[in-house]
């Protein structure tokens, strides 16, 4: 075998390169291996961007570098003369001093009944007839104290004429005037009494029935009694009787809006009923009195009513009118609520504002009204202005 075939001899090849790779490597690990720190690692902390304003004792300045002043919209408070209208619901009702409530004088059961609700009387127009034991108890005693009372004046008048003959002591004529006495005030009392019934004192021919006779012309507003029905209470209203020769419309006014209306104060109401006609009225009274479940204040307007075409219960419309007023408006924007105070901001120099509490007087669509808190030309932020509400 020869030397260049045994095995010895093939294996140098291989190591020959292995000797090289190994020289290669080494040269690799003898280099500096650099590893970076962890605040090389970290990513650098974005700086601080700049506030949109600053705060200069009360006042708000926003720099000319602040984005803000793209979001801001400032405008002069305007000034324009108001006539303002205040539209409520209204309804109309029966003058309580022209309305009166018909009660029984005396119990009893009603037999016949003469009029419907709603229906037209006029004053001393019979209602109802009533069969009353009542009655007939007041006219027995007012026949009774009657016939006293000619009894004792036929005695007191033979007394007197005994008297004067000497033939009675003085005594006997004395108590014959005081029983005569005794017996015309028996009368008057039973005469009272039946008058008070609304009874005729000359009654003869029946003297169980009384008749219920109207005390004022108008319409049947209300009825609760029925022919049959028993009435048993005089202090329970038979019915109600009003006279709608003069109506009212009543209308809530809001506790927000009392100072707008006033006694005297022309008024327009409409009614559905009539869609071309309007009634011109004026206030007649404002209560003094604030609901405390609704907060509201009734208003009431007297209308002439002789075609009786306002009916109680009828819904209304009432627009009462102010003289024109000089006020200070606002868009509704520029306003900031805090609690219970409102106010805006206003410029005082060139991109600087301050706030100012305003007192409202009224809103009406988009524009506010300003009662105090602002002078005309006041520039107003009216955009963004929740922005400098810090």
């Amino acid at each position: 075998m020869s030397e260049e075939s045994s095995p010895e001899h093939r294996s140098r090849p291989s190591r020959a390169w292995l000797l090289i790779l190994i020289g290669v490597v080494a040269g690799v690990a003898g280099e500096r291996l650099v590893v970076p720190s962890k605040s090389e690692v970290d990513h650098t902390t974005p700086a601080t961007p700049a506030a949109p304003f600053t705060k200069v004792g009360d006042r708000i300045v926003v720099p000319e570098t602040s984005l803000l002043r793209t979001l801001l919209g400032v405008e002069p408070a305007g000034v324009k003369d108001v006539a303002r209208e205040l539209v409520l619901p209204a309804m109309v009702e029966a003058d309580p001093a022209r309305t009166v409530n018909v009660m029984p004088s005396v119990t009893g059961q009603i037999i016949d009944l003469m009029v419907q609700l709603g229906g037209r009387v006029t004053k001393g127009q019979q209602l109802a007839i009533i069969d009353s034991s009542d009655l007939a108890q007041a006219l027995s005693d007012e026949e009774k104290a009657r016939s006293a009372l000619k009894l004792t004046k036929q005695t007191l008048d033979r007394l007197m004429v005994l008297e004067k003959t000497s033939a009675i002591a003085v005594k006997d004529r004395e108590q014959a005037q005081s029983d005569y006495a005794q017996a015309v005030s028996e009368l008057d009392r039973a005469d009272a009494r039946l008058r008070a019934i609304g009874a005729p004192l000359d009654a003869k021919a029946n003297t169980r029935l009384l008749s219920v006779k109207s005390p004022i012309a108008g319409s049947v507003i209300a009825l609760q009694v029925a022919p049959g029905a028993y009435v048993n209470d005089p202090t329970a209203a038979m019915m109600t009787i009003a006279n709608l020769d003069v109506v009212w419309v009543t209308a809530n006014v809001p506790e927000k809006d009392v100072s707008f209306v006033y006694p005297g104060q022309t008024v327009k109401v409409a009614v559905t009923s009539y869609p071309n006609r309007a009634f011109d009225g004026k206030v007649l009274f404002v209560s003094d009195v604030i609901e405390p479940d609704t907060r509201r204040n009734k208003v009431r307007i007297e209308f002439k009513n002789p075609d009786k075409a306002l009916k109680p219960n009828m819904f209304a419309t009432v627009t009462f009118v102010a003289p024109p007023v000089t006020r200070i408006t606002v868009p509704n924007s520029a306003l900031l609520m805090t609690n219970d105070r409102t106010s805006v901001f206003v410029e005082v120099e060139n991109w600087a504002f301050e706030r100012r509490e305003v007192e409202i007087a009224y809103q009406e669509g988009t524009a506010t009204a300003i009662r105090s808190g602002l002078s005309p030309g006041d520039r107003v932020v009216v955009k963004g202005a929740v922005r400098l509400n810090d």
